[in-house]
């Protein structure tokens, strides 16, 4: 708990000097670099990627499709219970049951998302059925659940003791309120270039921790927590999926690829927009936690975030890497 009011002060310290501070997105930084094309090549979020990566390396350096890549990366994180942000072992909701969000996005627009699924290991994979299966979008609560049994998933129950423990102290400690930027913003977000030259994305979490029952953030929103547009680039979303949502930032990001802002820049001026709008809205920056990586067609990268301590994994010929995005935002 310690460790976390100390992020909250840091993000408090580090929201004022971006609120008060106009990023530069002129002209120039709009273009995109001139680089050596890279593919393939996966990215994802937090410090969890490095592993995640890995198991989508399996698939990449085997001439895998990407889909596939980005569907097996996830899954190491959503079947880990030390990440208490993702599938199994993840933070409860108010009411202690984990309710689980993701999506899945292929390099010809197929989409696919569950949210609010409980009891099943991999949301994932359930998305990637919702897609190839039904002709929906989208299946959420008992509904996911259902199709998840019919296709062959097993229930579960997802709630560890670690993670149970705390929720109960959690409730002493609260009088049963919604926790102010408390959140465990850790989603996974993947996306990755495959050697054919094709664009994948996954996105998936438990969501803000002790978050009301019912409640659903970014993560399983195509647009909001992940976009893929094969002629272009793709981008995903970590952290406050209230304010991803508000500018529809993974989308945003690829739009602005497309424009010709470089994979950082366009990072940059959708985390300029949610500033802009939490300030016009009078809201307090410091309870902003939000972050994007985005790849391009060429496999250039970038990412740009609110909040310290982002940081994202890159994976390619080269090795696992993983990059601080602090040092981007400064």
């Amino acid at each position: 708990m310690n460790n976390r009011r100390n992020f909250i002060k840091n993000l408090g310290a580090l929201g004022l000097l971006l609120g008060t501070s106009k990023l530069d997105l002129s002209a120039q930084t709009k273009h995109t670099k001139s680089t050596k094309i890279t593919k393939p090549i996966v990215l994802s979020t937090w410090r969890f990627g490095i592993e995640a990566n890995a198991e989508a390396w399996k698939v990449l350096g085997k001439n895998g499709t990407a889909l596939d890549a980005v569907e097996k990366g996830v899954q190491l994180v959503e079947a880990d219970p030390n990440e208490r942000s993702v599938g199994y072992g993840g933070r409860p909701d108010r009411d202690g049951k984990v309710t689980l969000d993701a999506c899945i996005m292929d390099d010809q627009a197929n989409i696919g998302s569950v949210a609010g699924l409980e009891h099943i290991k991999h949301p994932i994979s359930v998305a990637r059925k919702v897609m190839e299966d039904t002709p929906h979008v989208m299946l959420v609560g008992n509904g996911a659940l259902q199709f998840a049994l019919e296709k062959g998933f097993k229930k579960e129950n997802l709630l560890t003791d670690i993670s149970e423990k705390e929720w109960k102290e959690w409730l002493k400690d609260t009088n049963y309120q919604m926790p102010i930027n408390i959140e465990n913003h850790d989603t996974i977000g993947m996306i990755a270039l495959d050697a054919h030259g094709n664009l994948s994305g996954a996105c998936t979490t438990s969501g803000m921790a002790y978050k009301m029952h019912g409640r659903v953030g970014d993560s399983p929103i195509i647009g909001a927590g992940l976009y893929v547009d094969n002629e272009i680039g793709a981008a995903t979303a970590t952290g406050h999926g209230e304010e991803v949502i508000r500018v529809a930032g993974s989308h945003l990001v690829v739009e602005l690829m497309r424009q010709g802002y470089s994979p950082e820049n366009a990072c940059k001026e959708a985390v300029h927009r949610i500033i802009k709008l939490t300030e016009s809205r009078n809201k307090d920056l410091s309870a902003i936690q939000v972050g994007f990586i985005a790849i391009n067609k060429q496999g250039e990268y970038g990412s740009f975030c609110i909040h310290p301590g982002f940081n994202f994994a890159v994976h390619d010929q080269s090795g696992n890497r993983l990059i601080d995005g602090k040092s981007i935002t400064k």
